[in-house]
């Protein structure tokens, strides 16, 4: 517990050190953020963070609570437990990214955060796995990241939206590694129960930071000209983004299915994990910092389309790491997933504020969102398989074919404001 208290406290002056050096790198513009498009960047982030922390939080411990409950012997509940959040994100990130541009982003983030601590409590206070199943269903229907990711476009102007954004990938990034190390631990304190219900009541003081900390935009979405729907769905360039959203969480998800296994029998005990994806994490964030710097202007395509290679690399090691039966080996393929991720989570979001039609940014970013989430569905449910009928090996040769394919609709893509 020492060295844990100890590696936290380190872990965290070198957050402040990334902070530190990454901020100079991000302003080098002409034109710095301004301190409303700070403040509106870290509290969305804060928020979007939240959102993933209830997708992320239980991946840990979820099947060991799960197996104390009636009908939690039964592995597919326990799948459609963990899955339902995401089918439920999914479904509805669309409506309500529609909903956002015609009432207000805020009324519909708020809204969405009161259902998801409804949703928390539910799961919270479950004697069966059909409850928890109910309440994951209601968690997810709290689907307000379009109406986010749409707010941070309405607040920042385009030449800081990518920073803007790279803050939210980065939370993306530090909510997972904080679920791996802080779920384990809370676990044998207060048990899934709590952490389902300590995610309620964040989601419930985010509501005060909706409020009275994120700005309001200057300009209402529902003021704006709009497209019609179907202009959405027909756009090439957002069909381009929304293939790239589908591969990277899938991918995401896929990974997870057989690395932690993999690293217990490599010889890292589960509760050792944090050791490895602290430094993986913090090493990505700052190896990321150049590809977000330049990931605007003339350069945004050039390294937009580097990471997706990347991305592509880091499917190669993981084979290498797994096939060697190497902790390190895996390492080192998580630290490049990782520097990949982190820039296009933050480019991939900014391209569809900045293509999208007019007056549709929370509809396109809601298609976004849900495609998002059906990814990572996707990618987690074909995992399994993958894993359970030709080897954990399989997984990353089927990433490595999505990414190829991701790399092949991307090449021509035109990164163009929409008129």
């Amino acid at each position: 517990m020492m060295r844990l208290r100890t590696g936290i406290r380190l872990n965290l002056l070198i957050y402040a050190k990334i902070f530190t050096f990454s901020r100079p790198v991000f302003m080098k513009t002409p034109d710095r953020m301004s301190p409303l498009e700070w403040r509106a960047s870290m509290g969305l982030a804060g928020i979007f963070g939240l959102r993933m922390l209830g997708m992320f939080i239980i991946l840990p411990v979820f099947a060991l609570y799960a197996a104390q409950l009636p009908g939690g012997s039964d592995k597919t509940l326990v799948g459609i437990a963990l899955g339902a959040y995401g089918l439920t994100q999914a479904a509805l990130q669309i409506p309500l990214g529609w909903l956002s541009d015609r009432i207000g982003r805020k009324p519909v983030i708020m809204g969405g955060l009161v259902i998801f601590a409804l949703g928390s409590f539910v799961a919270a206070a479950a004697t069966s796995i059909g409850w928890v199943i109910l309440g994951r269903i209601i968690q997810g229907a709290g689907a307000i990241s379009a109406a986010v990711i749409a707010l941070t476009a309405d607040l920042t102007r385009e030449q800081h939206r990518t920073k803007a954004m790279a803050l939210i990938g980065m939370t993306i990034g530090i909510t997972f590694s904080a679920s791996m190390i802080l779920a384990p631990a809370l676990y044998p304190v207060i048990g899934v129960p709590g952490i389902f219900a300590m995610t309620g009541i964040l989601a419930l003081l985010a509501i005060t930071i909706v409020q009275w900390v994120i700005p309001n935009a200057t300009t209402p979405p529902r003021a704006e000209a709009r497209a019609p729907f179907s202009a959405v769905l027909r756009h090439v360039e957002l069909l381009r983004l929304n293939w790239g959203i589908f591969v990277l969480h899938a991918i995401l998800m896929a990974i997870f299915v057989v690395v932690p296994p993999a690293l217990v029998q490599d010889g890292l005990p589960q509760g050792a994990h944090w050791k490895l994806y602290l430094p993986v994490m913090l090493g990505s964030f700052v190896l990321m910092i150049p590809g977000v710097a330049l990931s605007h202007g003339k350069w945004r395509k050039s390294v937009f389309l580097v990471a997706v290679a990347v991305l592509l690399l880091a499917q190669s090691a993981l084979m290498v790491g797994l096939g060697l039966g190497s902790v390190t080996g895996i390492a080192v393929a998580l630290t490049i997933f990782f520097v990949a991720f982190n820039v296009l989570e933050a480019s991939l979001p900014s391209l569809v504020t900045v293509v999208a039609p007019p007056g549709t940014k929370g509809t396109a970013t809601g298609v976004y969102s849900s495609i998002q989430f059906l990814g990572a569905f996707s990618g987690a449910t074909l995992a399994g398989a993958l894993s359970k009928y030709w080897g954990p090996d399989a997984v990353p040769v089927f990433c490595a074919g999505l990414t190829a394919i991701w790399l092949m609709v991307a090449w021509p893509m035109q990164v163009k404001k929409a008129s």
